[in-house]
């Protein structure tokens, strides 16, 4: 084995404190690396950085291995949380964790230790890669219920080429496991939750500190007026919860669900029961296409999808790929499809890469 030089992004938590010691146990200079990416409202209310830098630092000393901290905050409000503010005024629902990843942890993270002389660098996702042929491949990792695969299908070759996933073969028991034997002291810490880097807070109150609410009527599809939403970008497809209109139920009483947004009329409008065909979907079409390899998928050929993180993997064919865009057709129909999400496409555990769905 070469021994290389690896910078770990650290964020206190166990799976990257496992990642460097694992690294660090096969011989491999370890540096580890605390990204430090939002500074607005950072008190002891809400934003746990102080508390994770500190068990970052903790671990760190535990393995014998250089720390820095770094601020991307700026990189962070500029490349990600104004592309998710301009997602939720325009309706649709994004996913931070996915421009997190590709534009924060693997590229300004990537970055920076590149200048620190790295030879490549690792995190505590769940997730795999293999070389083939030369091309890079991003493979679902070997604990189903932890997989990451769907956050990364927006890495490139570049940033495969020079990241190293050491959890990728464990399960999370073994990884805390692996934790306590060593006498980390985060090894039972409860996992992050939350917009990334920003964590876990009262969304509405949140959101509506960058983006003015506009308060409007909710309707049903087929044109009666039920309630009162507090603003179209607080909902998303499909939810339950929240709606304030739980009283209003059809003679077999089945809950409500949100089904559409009107941007023009600025109404939420519903529906009720879980599998009303207003919440469910046979195609999709995607845009902003990110393909791992370098080239699009085969028109012809059956794939699996997911159009949500905790989806199962859906059958599909693609078509009408070019550049910009492409349509997803699923054997059985989809629950909430929802604009903003992202969905990504899968060749058995290979990752080949998805889109925001339109």
């Amino acid at each position: 084995m070469t021994r290389q030089r690896i910078v770990v992004g650290m964020s206190g938590g166990v799976d990257s404190s496992v990642a460097a010691l694992l690294l660090k146990e096969q011989g491999h200079e370890v540096i580890g690396l605390f990204m430090k990416n939002w500074e607005d409202d950072d008190n002891e209310d809400y934003c746990s950085s102080r508390q994770d830098l500190i068990d970052a630092v903790s671990v760190a000393d535990r393995l014998g291995i250089g720390m820095e901290a770094v601020n991307f905050s700026i990189e962070y409000k500029e490349r990600v949380f104004s592309e998710f503010l301009n997602e939720y005024k325009s309706g649709r629902t994004p996913n931070p964790d996915v421009l997190c990843n590709a534009e924060i942890k693997f590229r300004a993270f990537l970055d920076h230790a590149i200048k620190l002389g790295a030879d490549c660098i690792a995190t505590g996702h769940y997730a795999q890669i293999r070389t083939v042929d030369g091309v890079h491949q991003l493979l679902k990792a070997e604990d189903g219920t932890k997989d990451q695969s769907y956050f990364l299908y927006r890495l490139n070759q570049g940033q495969l080429a020079k990241t190293i996933f050491p959890l990728g073969s464990l399960y999370k028991r073994e990884v805390r496991e692996i934790a306590r034997k060593a006498g980390l002291s985060n090894h039972d810490k409860k996992d992050s939750t939350g917009i990334c880097f920003i964590g876990e807070r009262p969304f509405r109150e949140f959101l509506n500190r960058y983006l003015p609410a506009e308060p409007g009527e909710i309707w049903t599809l087929d044109g009666h007026k039920v309630g009162k939403h507090m603003g179209l970008m607080f909902y998303t497809l499909g939810q339950r919860q929240g709606l304030g209109i739980g009283g209003q139920r059809d003679s077999d009483g089945e809950a409500w669900y949100v089904a559409a947004k009107n941007m023009s009329s600025n109404r939420l409008l519903v529906v009720q029961g879980h599998d009303h065909p207003a919440l469910l979907k046979s195609s999709l079409t995607s845009i902003n296409l990110n393909w791992i390899s370098g080239a699009a998928p085969h028109s012809s050929w059956v794939y699996c999808a997911k159009s949500r993180y905790r989806q199962k993997d859906a059958p599909c064919t693609i078509s009408h790929v070019d550049s910009t865009s492409c349509d997803v057709q699923f054997a059985e129909p989809q629950w909430a499809v929802t604009p903003g999400q992202s969905v990504v496409i899968y060749e058995s555990r290979v990752c080949l890469g998805g889109g925001i769905i339109q």
